[in-house]
């Protein structure tokens, strides 16, 4: 067998490839092999979209180089990447770093990894076990990565003290001054209390239980990791805290910046399997942050054993369009001053960045002698780098002060807040500039002195034409809404009314921000969307005492509401009155015109329902147009050709059967009425799944 294998700039040492892959997912590696060799890496957004499966998007999302894209690399470092696998995180390494020494036991996946990485000349696959390969790797490395890979250190090691071994092994390849790098679940994290199974047994509770049923696999809370770090002679050690977890990051915490109350809203990122909700997340969260337990439990952790790093906060917007990708990082001088940085993730987003320079001039100049600041923006702009550095500004957000008013009932407080926030906003409104995101969440209330300063933190949204002000006020308060069910004890209309803002205006204002999310994205899937797409269930269990410990609540139908943020249980409600006898369901639901998804569960069981009548504000709902409706279970075409007799069944082998319509396609006002009659008919799971699979042969 040849000791080495040329992928077009990669390298891969065989020569202690054992001649086999021990470790294989099967046929989904072939799958991700054939993507890899026939896509380019700007394909494979598409490919995941289209596949649906888990796999495919956690070895090929782009997302996953997060976790380290943000570490300060330079081209003279060498990196050392431990179980670098399908090659997820390894293009960033390649990127950043002067050569990256890979190792892993698959030759699959090994081959993977270079045919999405061909065009890289720095880097070099070792196939085979660790251990055999670890006597001749150098003793020079800077990094050191242990990516999702230090919780196997029991199969790579094996002994008694397997994690504390992989380390003291690990560390003597260090060079003075250099780091491990050690990204892992936290066994306490807060998506194991509110129902997310274990990530590598696929078992509820398992870490927290503390392993007792046994596996090959452990994660660790901080100070269990702080421990293991202290037996093997470790005297320096950072953590970070990625969120939602160290998988899909999307903004990464320190001890120096922790998030604040209401920013941990992104909690249902599970792709892999079905979950429970047994309880809200975000609400737990900000609990959590106020008492400033956050380290505790943070869902991953990111554990640098060496020199801190200058970055104390991240978060990526790379769920967009390329040309609008960005990262935002807040760090401190040597002198101890903050700075906050904004940099673009690739060629295509650099005229943004740029232009961030532009609407700062822009705006400053537009509310010169106004009452509300512009945060300060300078472009840098070097040889290799890039970015827009914006002043550190102290306060609080408006949206964190408008809350605070909310939850004492003050909604006096919160209108003055408003009517403050108008009046700031429309100074010069005839000015051909605006900021499209001008959002409460962007401005900062610097209390102190006889006049509190207002400050505009983020405005990459500016384009150089005048915007109404009530369009700017009303995307506010819709996004204010949108954010936090919390906040719908306003009411709206009086806000709309203060605004003298129309129906139809509203109507307007709604689509032009679904306009301008197309236009950010590029019409990308979001990640929720994604996870939706794969198909795994979220499960409730008060659903289940509803079921069997109440069973006046056999026969109810449970309605979602989806106003953009996906379906909640705190959106959602029983309609008591729906069943007409056992087999026929009849309601009248009123929808507000800001939701944009309905959801009714018909049943909690298996069952088939066949539509009989559906009408929206007294028209037809039309079930036969591609996308209105939605179900998770197995649609049979009826035998009626005329679409106004349209009256489709639905097979369901599952025991959260639900049937979506998206509102967006029909004519929407602010109050809509949506009429439904449906018959039903529960039967065994086994049999639903019979007559599902025979109606996917047939249609």
């Amino acid at each position: 067998m040849e000791k080495t294998e040329q992928i077009g700039k990669i390298t891969l040492d065989l020569s202690r490839y054992p001649g086999e892959d021990y470790y294989c997912d099967g046929a989904v590696e072939d799958e991700l092999l054939d993507i890899v060799k026939n896509l380019s890496p700007v394909e494979y957004t598409k490919a995941i979209e289209e596949r649906k499966s888990w796999p495919v998007l956690y070895h090929l999302s782009p997302l996953r180089e997060n976790i380290v894209d943000w570490i300060p690399m330079n081209k003279t470092d060498k990196v050392l990447e431990v179980g670098s696998g399908c090659g997820a995180i390894t293009g960033a390494f390649a990127r950043k770093a002067g050569s990256v020494t890979c190792v892993d036991l698959s030759k699959k996946r090994s081959m993977i990894n270079a045919y999405r990485h061909s065009e890289c000349d720095n880097v070099t696959i070792h196939v085979g076990n660790f251990k055999d390969i670890e006597p001749h790797l150098p003793n020079d490395f800077d990094f050191i990565c242990l990516i999702g890979v230090f919780e196997y250190g029991q199969s790579y090691i094996g002994g008694d003290t397997p994690y504390e071994d992989f380390l003291r092994i690990l560390m003597p390849h260090l060079k003075k001054g250099g780091r491990i790098i050690i990204a892992i679940e936290n066994k306490y994290g807060l998506k194991y209390f509110a129902g997310c199974k274990e990530d590598h047994l696929g078992t509820y509770f398992s870490g927290i239980e503390n392993y007792e049923a046994g596996g090959g696999v452990r994660t660790f809370s901080r100070r269990g990791l702080e421990r293991i770090f202290r037996n093997c002679g470790v005297t320096e050690s950072h953590f970070y805290y990625p969120y939602p977890d160290y998988k899909f990051m999307t903004t990464v915490y320190s001890d120096v910046y922790q998030p604040g109350k209401g920013e941990l809203s992104n909690n249902m990122r599970n792709f892999d399997r079905d979950r429970m909700l047994l309880f809200d997340e975000k609400n737990a969260y900000d609990g959590i942050v106020a008492d400033g337990l956050f380290p505790i439990f943070a869902n991953s952790y990111l554990a640098v054993i060496g020199e801190d790093f200058d970055v104390k906060y991240v978060k990526y917007s790379n769920d967009r369009a390329p040309e609008y990708t960005i990262r935002t990082e807040i760090g401190k001088n040597a002198d101890g001053k903050p700075w906050v940085r904004k940099y673009p993730l690739g060629k295509a987003a650099e005229e943004h960045v740029r232009g961030m320079a532009v609407a700062y001039e822009n705006l400053a100049e537009k509310y010169k002698g106004g009452s509300l600041a512009i945060n300060v923006c300078n472009l840098v702009e070097q040889e290799d780098t890039l970015y827009a550095e914006f002043e550190y500004v102290e306060g609080r957000p408006l949206s964190e002060l408008m809350d605070e008013c909310l939850e004492k009932n003050d909604l006096d407080g919160f209108h003055r807040y408003f009517k403050q926030y108008v009046e700031r906003i429309s100074y010069h409104s005839e000015f051909p500039v605006a900021d499209f995101d001008l959002i409460f969440a962007n401005i900062l209330v610097e209390k102190g002195g006889e006049e509190p300063v207002w400050t505009l933190i983020d405005y990459e949204w500016t384009f150089g034409k005048p915007i109404d002000t009530k369009e700017l006020a009303f995307r506010a308060i819709y996004c204010y809404l949108l954010e936090d069910e919390k906040r719908n004890k306003l009411n709206l209309d009086l806000i709309l009314e203060e605004l003298g803002i129309t129906e139809t205006d509203a109507e307007y204002y709604r689509e032009q921000e679904r306009d301008f999310q197309r236009f950010v994205t590029g019409n990308r899937m979001a990640m929720a969307q994604m996870r939706d797409l794969i198909g795994y269930r979220m499960m409730v269990p008060q659903k289940w005492i509803d079921k069997y410990q109440d069973s006046e609540k056999v026969n109810w139908v449970q309605v979602y509401e989806d106003s953009g943020s996906g379906c909640s249980e705190e959106n959602s409600y029983f309609v008591k009155e729906a069943y007409q006898g056992e087999s026929l369901i009849e309601a009248e639901l009123s929808v507000d015109g800001n939701v944009k998804m309905l959801r009714i569960d018909p049943a909690f069981t298996s069952c088939m329902v066949k539509i009989e009548e559906m009408t929206f504000n007294g028209e037809r709902v039309p079930l036969e147009k591609k996308g209105i409706l939605l179900t998770n279970g197995r649609v049979a075409k009826p035998h009626e050709k005329d679409n106004t007799c349209y009256k489709p069944s639905v097979v369901f082998p599952t025991d959260d059967p639900n049937i979506n319509i998206d509102i967006t396609r029909l004519e929407r006002k602010a109050e809509n009425t949506l009429y439904v009659r449906m018959e039903i008919v529960r039967i065994p799971q086994k049999m639903a799944q019979d007559m599902a699979d025979a109606v996917k042969k047939l249609i």
